[in-house]
């Protein structure tokens, strides 16, 4: 592993909070690697985009005021303080520019254009799927202004089954989130049917 990656993985451990925010940056990034099989793209620039992506959604980092807090562009957030995250630990100067591109676009709606921004952001969708999508969804339900509830989160878990699946681009990713989806519609048709209509 270079240097620069151990100093990013480090930084961002020591970000990362709630402490269980930490576990989706390694995960993305294997991830995006069998995303990317076969494909021609520079590591480097998905290792980075991979572990910076989220720097606005740690505590710390976001705002803490409810209000100011729906407002919150985490995206904007992340391209106006990864450079200077990425210098401090001495990533290449000339592929910062590439990162940027790939956080600016990593979320569902929006568009990728550069080969390393495609694989992170079909990376970034196969993890809001699957086991690890619906616990990463569980644990906000009462920390997160967006799921006070079960119900809420049950519904937003629902949402990501109806939606995400064609907004992948690639077919690599399509074969990967397969199995995912799979566990998703399980674990919802088993909530359905032990929730009685009482779920709350």
């Amino acid at each position: 592993m270079s240097a620069f990656r151990e100093r990013l993985a480090a930084y961002i451990k020591e970000q990362a909070k709630p402490v269980d925010k930490f576990g989706h940056q390694p995960r993305l990034y294997a991830l995006a690697v069998e995303v990317g099989a076969g494909q021609v793209y520079d590591d480097d620039v998905l290792y980075a985009a991979a572990w910076t992506h989220d720097l606005g959604v740690f505590v710390g980092h976001r705002p803490e005021d409810p209000e100011a807090l729906a407002r919150w562009n985490n995206v904007t957030y992340a391209l106006e303080k990864t450079p200077g995250a990425l210098r401090a630990v001495g990533f290449p100067e000339e592929k910062i520019p590439a990162v940027l591109e790939a956080i600016r676009t990593h979320q569902p709606h929006a568009q990728p254009t550069t080969p390393e921004a495609i694989i992170l952001r079909d990376a970034d969708i196969l993890e809001q799927l699957g086991a690890v999508g619906t616990l990463r969804g569980v644990c906000k339900i009462g920390r997160d202004t967006r799921f006070p509830t079960f119900t809420s989160v049950i519904e937003a878990l629902r949402q990501a089954l109806r939606t995400l699946p064609g907004q992948i681009k690639l077919e690599s990713t399509r074969a990967l989130a397969e199995p995912k989806l799979r566990i998703m519609r399980q674990f919802l048709a088993a909530v359905q049917e032990e929730g009685r209509d009482a779920l709350h």
